[in-house]
Protein backbone atom coordinates (compact mmCIF):
# COMPACT_ATOMS: atom_id res chain seq x y z
CA UNK A 1 0.00 0.00 0.00
CA UNK A 2 1.18 3.52 -0.77
CA UNK A 3 0.86 5.96 2.15
CA UNK A 4 1.39 9.73 2.11
CA UNK A 5 2.60 10.59 5.62
CA UNK A 6 2.39 14.27 6.61
CA UNK A 7 4.46 15.00 9.71
CA UNK A 8 3.66 17.49 12.42
CA UNK A 9 5.06 20.87 13.40
CA UNK A 10 8.75 20.75 14.43
CA UNK A 11 8.95 17.18 13.18
CA UNK A 12 10.90 15.75 10.26
CA UNK A 13 10.54 13.04 7.63
CA UNK A 14 11.72 9.59 8.66
CA UNK A 15 10.37 9.65 12.21
CA UNK A 16 9.07 6.74 14.27
CA UNK A 17 5.58 6.60 12.71
CA UNK A 18 6.45 6.64 8.98
CA UNK A 19 9.36 4.27 9.66
CA UNK A 20 6.97 1.88 11.44
CA UNK A 21 4.65 1.87 8.42
CA UNK A 22 7.56 1.26 6.03
CA UNK A 23 8.88 -1.60 8.19
CA UNK A 24 5.47 -3.23 7.80
CA UNK A 25 5.83 -3.36 4.03
CA UNK A 26 4.18 -0.13 2.97
CA UNK A 27 5.59 2.44 0.56
CA UNK A 28 5.69 5.69 2.53
CA UNK A 29 5.95 9.09 0.87
CA UNK A 30 7.10 11.45 3.64
CA UNK A 31 7.84 14.98 2.36
CA UNK A 32 9.51 17.69 4.43
CA UNK A 33 6.88 20.29 5.29
CA UNK A 34 7.94 23.79 6.41
CA UNK A 35 6.90 24.71 9.96
CA UNK A 36 6.20 28.41 9.48
CA UNK A 37 4.32 28.46 6.17
CA UNK A 38 1.09 26.45 6.18
CA UNK A 39 0.24 27.33 2.58
CA UNK A 40 3.63 26.11 1.38
CA UNK A 41 3.23 22.91 3.42
CA UNK A 42 -0.16 22.41 1.77
CA UNK A 43 1.31 23.07 -1.70
CA UNK A 44 4.08 20.49 -1.13
CA UNK A 45 1.63 17.91 0.23
CA UNK A 46 -0.78 18.46 -2.68
CA UNK A 47 2.06 18.04 -5.20
CA UNK A 48 3.10 14.76 -3.54
CA UNK A 49 -0.50 13.56 -3.50
CA UNK A 50 -0.96 14.42 -7.18
CA UNK A 51 2.35 12.76 -8.12
CA UNK A 52 1.93 9.51 -6.15
CA UNK A 53 -1.85 8.93 -5.81
CA UNK A 54 -1.51 7.23 -2.41
CA UNK A 55 -3.99 4.69 -1.08
CA UNK A 56 -4.15 6.41 2.33
CA UNK A 57 -3.06 9.76 3.77
CA UNK A 58 -1.78 9.88 7.35
CA UNK A 59 -1.54 13.29 8.98
CA UNK A 60 0.07 13.78 12.38
CA UNK A 61 -0.93 16.85 14.42
CA UNK A 62 -0.31 19.84 12.10
CA UNK A 63 0.07 17.30 9.28
CA UNK A 64 -3.50 16.27 10.06
CA UNK A 65 -4.66 19.82 9.40
CA UNK A 66 -2.70 19.77 6.12
CA UNK A 67 -4.33 16.42 5.21
CA UNK A 68 -7.80 17.85 5.87
CA UNK A 69 -7.11 20.73 3.46
CA UNK A 70 -5.86 18.56 0.58
CA UNK A 71 -7.88 18.03 -2.57
CA UNK A 72 -7.68 14.26 -2.19
CA UNK A 73 -11.00 12.95 -3.47
CA UNK A 74 -12.07 9.71 -1.78
CA UNK A 75 -8.61 8.82 -0.47
CA UNK A 76 -9.04 7.78 3.17
CA UNK A 77 -7.50 9.89 5.94
CA UNK A 78 -5.94 8.63 9.15
CA UNK A 79 -5.48 11.62 11.44
CA UNK A 80 -3.24 11.43 14.50
CA UNK A 81 -4.15 14.05 17.12
CA UNK A 82 -5.09 16.48 14.33
CA UNK A 83 -4.36 20.15 15.07
CA UNK A 84 -7.19 21.38 12.82
CA UNK A 85 -8.22 24.19 15.16
CA UNK A 86 -4.70 25.65 15.21
CA UNK A 87 -3.78 25.30 11.52
CA UNK A 88 -5.51 25.57 8.16
CA UNK A 89 -9.09 26.35 7.26
CA UNK A 90 -10.78 22.92 7.12
CA UNK A 91 -13.39 22.50 9.84
CA UNK A 92 -14.75 19.10 8.86
CA UNK A 93 -13.22 15.80 7.79
CA UNK A 94 -14.43 13.66 4.92
CA UNK A 95 -16.49 10.53 5.49
CA UNK A 96 -13.67 7.99 5.20
CA UNK A 97 -11.60 9.45 8.04
CA UNK A 98 -10.26 7.70 11.14
CA UNK A 99 -8.89 9.76 14.02
CA UNK A 100 -6.47 8.37 16.60
CA UNK A 101 -6.04 10.53 19.68
CA UNK A 102 -4.90 10.19 23.29
CA UNK A 103 -7.16 11.58 25.97
CA UNK A 104 -3.92 12.49 27.82
CA UNK A 105 -2.68 14.67 24.90
CA UNK A 106 -1.34 17.93 26.37
CA UNK A 107 -0.81 19.63 22.98
CA UNK A 108 -4.09 19.10 21.10
CA UNK A 109 -7.16 18.59 23.31
CA UNK A 110 -8.98 15.27 22.88
CA UNK A 111 -12.19 17.34 22.82
CA UNK A 112 -11.06 18.84 19.47
CA UNK A 113 -11.26 15.39 17.89
CA UNK A 114 -14.62 14.69 19.53
CA UNK A 115 -15.88 17.96 18.03
CA UNK A 116 -14.42 17.09 14.61
CA UNK A 117 -16.25 13.75 14.59
CA UNK A 118 -19.52 15.46 15.54
CA UNK A 119 -19.32 18.36 13.09
CA UNK A 120 -18.19 16.07 10.26
CA UNK A 121 -21.07 13.63 10.77
CA UNK A 122 -18.64 10.77 11.31
CA UNK A 123 -19.67 7.71 13.32
CA UNK A 124 -18.42 7.59 16.92
CA UNK A 125 -16.23 4.65 15.87
CA UNK A 126 -14.19 7.04 13.67
CA UNK A 127 -12.45 8.30 16.83
CA UNK A 128 -10.10 5.77 18.41
CA UNK A 129 -8.78 6.64 21.86
CA UNK A 130 -5.23 5.33 22.06
CA UNK A 131 -1.85 6.14 23.56
CA UNK A 132 -0.64 8.11 26.54
CA UNK A 133 0.56 11.36 24.96
CA UNK A 134 0.55 13.56 21.85
CA UNK A 135 3.28 11.69 19.99
CA UNK A 136 1.45 8.35 19.62
CA UNK A 137 4.86 6.70 19.15
CA UNK A 138 4.51 3.79 21.59
CA UNK A 139 3.72 0.22 20.46
CA UNK A 140 -0.06 0.40 21.08
CA UNK A 141 -0.75 3.59 19.06
CA UNK A 142 1.69 2.51 16.32
CA UNK A 143 -0.21 -0.77 15.93
CA UNK A 144 -3.53 1.14 15.92
CA UNK A 145 -2.20 3.46 13.17
CA UNK A 146 -1.13 0.46 11.07
CA UNK A 147 -4.56 -1.19 11.52
CA UNK A 148 -6.37 2.05 10.59
CA UNK A 149 -4.29 2.38 7.41
CA UNK A 150 -4.79 -1.24 6.39
CA UNK A 151 -8.55 -1.09 7.07
CA UNK A 152 -8.91 2.16 5.16
CA UNK A 153 -7.43 0.91 1.91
Amino acid sequence: MKILFLHGWQSVPGGVKPTFLAKHGHEVINPKLPDEDFEEALRIAQAEYDRHHPDVIVGSSRGGAVAMCLDSGDTPLVLLCPAWKKHGTARTAKKNTTILHSRADDIVPFADSEELVRTSGLPDTALVEVGSDHRLADPEPLAAMLRACERAE
